[in-house]
């Protein structure tokens, strides 16, 4: 092509020039892409064949004007855009020098006159044109590779605190029940042995179904940093749920606490995350009625609004002097899950005594069937 406009078309203007570049250049598509620096010597090397090769249109005044003798380095200039967007910083720097320098040289030993400052401007506007588009290029590039670091990062953030969250309702319900059953079996193993074998049968089965949770956390966790597929997974236990409200009372029993579990409303299946979050709230909730209420007895009540999910656990005991919020994550983390689902969640002293936890959860329009009350 550099040949063509060399030898083939020295009487044409420097429009034609230009555009055989840029034809040109396009041939180097390949090259650009994996060494663009190569490409932008060979397109320097080009264009400057084809200004210094056809001096005869100059000189003879058949070009229009001297002004378009060296457009030919538009072809050169695209390629560089192309290195500043790429490439690293030295690297681009180096290359705009040696374009600069080179177009400088060709430019002022070719041309004469009030052509040669109408040149070097229009060259620099050229060569400051393409090298703002590939910065900008390069700088939306970094942004977005910034941006998806960024998400990255909080997604990971979330995702911790989610597990943070769960590991946190799991373990604190079990180690109080079995803190409270040990201490109840220590006390009558001697005088009473049947109440102490009941004690370690519900430690036993308490630690169980806590092991077999953190087992099916700790192998969801190995798996996604593995980056199993869902295919490879091994089916893990669905996530409890209000439906498991009735099973969570009866182990709060077992631990001294006797739950008496109110439902109202129409029961529908509700969204997984909110399902799991009434339940974490009411499983907190009796975690701290176990260890800080001083009571034998608490009432949780559920109601399936048309609008929200209302959560309630009420207890008679020692309500502020329990000393509830003053260490530990528990309430906090019960805020955190209703503030996730846009929900409200209060907790405090009752002015007739005890405690009150209650959460109101926004609910999306009914789905489904209404299940039998039970």
């Amino acid at each position: 092509m550099v040949g063509l406009l060399v030898g083939g078309a020295t009487r044409a203007s420097g429009t034609v020039h230009a555009v055989g570049s840029l034809l040109a250049v396009s041939l180097l598509i390949g090259v650009v892409r994996r060494k663009p620096q190569l490409a932008l010597a060979m397109a320097l090397l080009g264009s400057t064949a084809v200004v210094v090769g056809t001096p005869d249109s100059v000189h003879e005044g058949l070009a229009p004007s001297y002004q378009g003798q060296f457009l030919s380095y538009l072809a050169a200039d695209l390629v560089l855009g192309f290195v500043v967007a790429t490439c690293a910083r030295p690297a681009s720097i180096v290359a705009v020098a040696v374009s600069f320098a080179v177009q400088l040289l060709v430019i002022g030993v070719f041309a004469h006159g009030d052509n040669l400052t109408v040149n070097v401007v229009i060259a620099l506007l050229a060569m400051a044109a393409s090298c703002t588009v590939g910065l900008l290029s390069r700088e939306r590039r970094e942004h977005a590779v910034a941006l998806h670091s960024q998400e990255v990062a909080e997604a990971v953030t979330a995702e911790r605190l989610r597990i943070a969250r769960e590991l946190h309702d799991m373990v604190a319900h079990s180690i109080g029940i079995i803190a409270i059953q040990a201490g109840v079996g220590s006390r009558v193993i001697q005088t009473q042995p049947a109440e102490a074998r009941k004690a370690l049968r519900a430690i036993e089965a308490t630690s169980r179904e806590t092991l077999s949770g953190l087992r099916r956390t700790l192998v969801s966790l190995r798996q996604a940093d593995l980056g199993a597929t869902a295919s490879e997974q091994s089916p893990l236990a669905p996530s409890p749920g209000l439906a498991d409200v009735e099973r969570l009372a009866a182990a709060t029993a077992d631990a001294g606490v006797r739950v008496d579990v109110r439902r109202s409303g129409e029961q529908r299946p509700l969204p997984a995350d909110i399902d799991l979050s009434a339940y974490r709230i009411v499983q907190e909730a009796l975690t701290n009625v176990v260890r800080h209420a001083g009571t034998g007895r608490c009432r949780v009540a559920i109601d399936y609004g048309n609008e929200e999910l209302s959560v309630e656990v009420i207890d008679d005991g020692r309500g502020a002097t329990g000393n509830r919020s003053a260490h530990g994550f528990g309430i906090i983390g019960m805020r955190e899950r209703a503030g996730l689902l846009h929900g409200h969640l209060s907790a405090g002293p009752r002015p007739e005594g005890g405690f009150r936890v209650a959460a109101r959860l926004p609910l999306p329009a009914p789905i489904g069937v209404s299940v039998e009350a039970r």
